[in-house]
């Protein structure tokens, strides 16, 4: 079926955002076909009297909804601390953000020595033996302690989609063969039973048969890209911008504002060849996106297919001299490895040129979600073929036609993520809600009276992690673009992992207790790695404690008895003197 084209406006093409949206809604293409996805095959080999043989109804000790780096962190503590557990993910691939969604890791200036957990620091020290073990890398970077097979700049550790893949599934490997973790690859909720304030069960569709399966457990986690158990399950959440008047945050909104959420975005791989063409049909929507001007609630125009703005123009980008925004997101740098072993250069694009925060995902319905989707995709294949086409060269020219599309490095058909890169969806009402006043560096001076250099965030007694990123919120679906300064390292309360009500579901993914704001920081893969790996310790103490995660935070003992489990497995609870703000 033939997808209509976006509409066009005056000849000039400029519009705000609201004529924008408007447009959207003149045109409701379908979802052509969602990427091709690469079912893994995952060993299954039975635990003792936890998996029924009926294909109807499974049980565990805990269920994980969602596979990405918290449901992956979440699983491998529970499994370490005898639990055993079912997790679901909608996709082919685990991993979430670092591997579906082809987002090399955003981490803290600490990773490298105590800014992450040990599983975590496990994960990157796999990844890094992986290319080691399997990868002709020349002598200098086999060497090299701390690899860095893209030597990119947005991150110490920039690797290939199926490397982290592969890393994680050799640390799922004993717990897959004795049966203790069992994963369910492309299967998505779609319904729960509830009782009171407990989760009973929840049912998720299995996509290659169409069949419904049945999961039972004590405790679930919801590990979802966007919190899909929430609404499922009738627990309370947050969705959007909250008011002022709520959160007291200084940067907060004088009225809630719902359908505030950050753009996502669909990433995609790159090489570049000189001296051939590899240039693709013109995407649907290019004629839209190419003179489209978005103007931002600042009244700041904003054109996406440009290097125009000041920070991209300074940053710049030639796949050629291999510079700029070329080396961003470079997973592979050719000059790492054996002569001739890579033809180019491997890059992820995930730039603010292809973040689509017209439309939303999350509490809407079906046919938006597919609308929205769809514009995000077209929007990265746009720019892909501005850059191939029309992208200012240094030499006067225009366009990179040596620059070739990877599917093959994303898994997928079409080229692009498997996923598109969420940065903000659901989050529990919880016991306790992280506030901007806990972290941004000149709220706690104002509150304080110390200086930058003296100054640490608010310190949580019922602390089960830390995590350190600048609150950091994209471009909005109302097109709010802030920053807002300096932040500091902060921990991770409990309270923030129990919902309000709910007894028996944790937060594992970017859906604690935190707001629009605070999001922005503790969204990203070490923290939702921390926070994966506190619920699935947390669901073990709770089975062997016969105890609720409400009654583990609220009694000081067994609070401090949990605390002290985390740290014996390598979770760092404090921040040590040195990490001040960024």
């Amino acid at each position: 079926m033939p997808v209509p084209p976006l509409p066009m406006k005056n000849s000039k093409n400029i519009s705000g955002r609201r004529d924008f949206l408007k447009s959207l809604g003149l045109a409701m293409p379908l979802l052509a076909s969602a990427p091709a996805m690469l079912t893994g095959c995952v060993t299954q080999k039975k635990s003792t009297a936890r998996f029924s043989n009926r294909a109807r109804e499974l049980s565990a000790d805990l269920v994980i909804i969602g596979g990405g780096l918290g449901g992956c962190a979440g699983a491998l503590a529970a499994a370490r601390n005898g639990l055993d557990v079912i997790v679901t993910e909608e996709t082919g691939w685990i991993g979430g953000q670092i591997t579906q969604q082809a987002v090399p890791p955003d981490e803290n200036k600490w990773i490298e020595t105590f800014g992450g957990t040990r599983s975590y620091q496990k994960f990157r020290a796999g990844i890094r033996d992986f290319y080691r073990r399997n990868y002709p890398l020349n002598e200098k970077a086999r060497a090299d302690k701390f690899l860095n097979p893209g030597n990119c700049w947005v991150s110490r550790l920039g690797g290939e989609p199926r490397v982290a893949l592969a890393v994680l599934y050799e640390m799922l490997a004993p717990f897959l063969g004795n049966g203790q973790i069992r994963i369910l690859l492309r299967h998505k909720a779609t319904a729960a039973t509830t009782n009171g304030d407990r989760v009973k069960a929840v049912s998720v569709l299995d996509f290659d048969s169409g069949n419904e399966i049945i999961l039972h457990a004590p405790i679930f986690a919801d590990a979802t890209e966007q919190g899909d158990l929430l609404p499922l399950t009738k627990t309370e959440y947050a969705i959007g911008a909250e008011a002022r008047s709520e959160t007291g945050e200084p940067h907060a909104k004088n009225k809630a504002e719902r359908d505030n959420l950050q753009g996502f975005t669909f990433c995609f791989a790159m090489d570049y060849l000189a001296g051939e063409d590899h240039v693709i049909d013109q995407p649907r929507d290019y004629p839209f996106w190419h003179d489209f001007v978005m103007t931002t609630s600042a009244q700041k125009s904003y054109r996406f297919l440009s290097f125009d703005e000041n920070e991209s123009k300074r940053i710049g980008f030639d796949p050629e001299a291999r510079k700029g925004f070329w080396t961003y997101r470079r997973i592979a740098d050719r000059d790492l490895f054996q002569p001739g072993f890579y033809r180019g250069d491997l890059t992820l694009v995930n730039w603010p040129q292809n973040d689509y925060s017209f439309g939303l995902i999350c509490d809407v319905d079906e046919a938006t979600v597919k609308k929205n989707l769809e514009r995000a995709r077209q929007m990265s294949l746009s720019l892909f073929y501005w850059l191939q086409t029309e992208a200012p060269r240094p030499d006067g020219g225009m366009g990179w036609r040596g620059l070739r599309l990877r599917p093959d490095v994303v898994g997928t058909a079409d080229g692009l993520a498997k996923y598109p890169y969420i940065r903000e969806g659901r989050r529990i009402k919880a016991e306790f809600t992280v506030l901007e006043q806990h972290v941004t560096t000149a709220e706690r001076m104002k509150e304080t009276g110390l200086s930058k250099a003296e100054v640490r965030a608010t310190q949580f007694a019922d602390t089960v992690g830390i995590g350190s990123y600048h609150m950091d919120l994209h471009i909005t679906t109302t097109g709010d673009h802030s920053e807002f300064g300096s932040t500091l390292p902060f921990q991770i309360p409990l309270g923030a992992l129990i919902p309000r009500r709910v007894e028996n579901l944790l937060p594992a993914c970017k859906n604690p207790g935190v707001t629009h704001l605070t999001n922005g920081c503790y969204r990203l893969h070490p923290i939702e790695w921390n926070i994966g790996e506190a619920t699935g310790a947390l669901a073990a103490f709770c089975h062997a404690q016969k105890k609720s995660p409400r009654e583990v935070r609220n009694a000081p003992a067994l609070l401090a008895d949990f605390q002290q489990r985390l740290r014996d497995d390598g979770v760092r609870l404090e921040w040590p003197k040195e990490a001040g703000a960024i």
